[in-house]
């Protein structure tokens, strides 16, 4: 199974991409990172489309089985920065993919709405986003060693397995 990761945070210390590249390491994935690549703002032109950034995107989005989606909660929604990226897809790469979701939010509140957010898009370009879904507070990270806790592993790893299930039935319904 070929899976994606994407850092829909364009904060280049913050504990979304902490979360997002301690999943592709662990799990030997695909990755894309806003806070790294230069993403311009999505104005629906035609020129647009011959960006490197944006045929990179639509590239790895397009070949990959499954998808995992970051986001901090900002303002009870995703990031502006995945929401833009977003914009620059369509069902064509997402149409039936398995899509798992997580969001980071700032404590104690916080993460169902940019979840809901995030899961709404994804209906909106026919991509399937899974049941299980998590919400990462900031007591759910290592600070020191750079990485989500055991605790928090565990769970992002039930959201993975679900992911896969979902994947492999699909892969199977399209045999």
């Amino acid at each position: 199974m070929k899976m994606l990761v994407v850092n829909g945070s364009p904060r280049k210390t913050g504990r979304t991409r902490l979360a997002a590249s301690f999943i592709a390491k662990t799990y030997d994935t695909e990755y894309f990172d806003l806070s790294e690549k230069e993403v311009p703002l999505f104005n629906g032109e035609e020129e647009q489309k011959q960006l490197q950034v944006v045929i990179d995107l639509k590239q790895v989005v397009s070949t990959a089985d499954a998808i995992i989606l970051l986001s901090p909660e900002y303002h009870s929604g995703m990031s502006g920065a995945l929401k833009n990226a977003l914009d620059f897809l369509s069902s064509e790469q997402f149409a039936h993919k398995p899509v798992g979701l997580i969001a980071v939010a700032g404590g104690g509140k916080g993460g169902i709405n940019a979840l809901n957010n995030m899961r709404t898009v994804m209906r909106g370009v026919y991509a399937n986003a899974i049941p299980k879904q998590l919400v990462l507070d900031p007591i759910c990270f290592d600070y020191d060693k750079n990485e989500i806790k055991t605790e928090t592993a565990l769970l992002v790893k039930q959201l993975i397995d679900e992911l896969t299930v979902f994947t492999n039935a699909f892969k199977g319904l399209n045999k």
